[in-house]
């Protein structure tokens, strides 16, 4: 195995990974009871924006690496071929 797709295989990974957890910490917008305990630990003016903010942009940074490793390894390795 190339060491180039070694690496590209490890970010996918770890991309899929980040992904799964930076979703599952977003906060839930509906009004369930996620909500109301959520709204009881912080309020929505002390800053939350901006974690929001940032979570949103790590969320999409692991979707763009994860994307772009996928469509790497897609061309390296064809239909088929990674049995071999």
């Amino acid at each position: 195995m190339n060491p180039l797709v070694i690496v590209f295989l490890v970010l996918l990974v770890l991309s899929g990974i980040g992904l799964i957890i930076f979703i599952l910490m977003h906060s839930g917008k509906g009004t369930g009871i996620s909500d109301m305990i959520a709204s009881s630990m912080y309020s929505t003016q002390t800053g939350t924006s901006i974690i929001e903010k940032n979570l949103d942009r790590i969320t999409i940074g692991c979707a763009v690496v994860f994307l772009l490793s996928l469509l790497v390894l897609m061309i390296v390795y064809p239909h088929g071929t990674i049995s071999q």
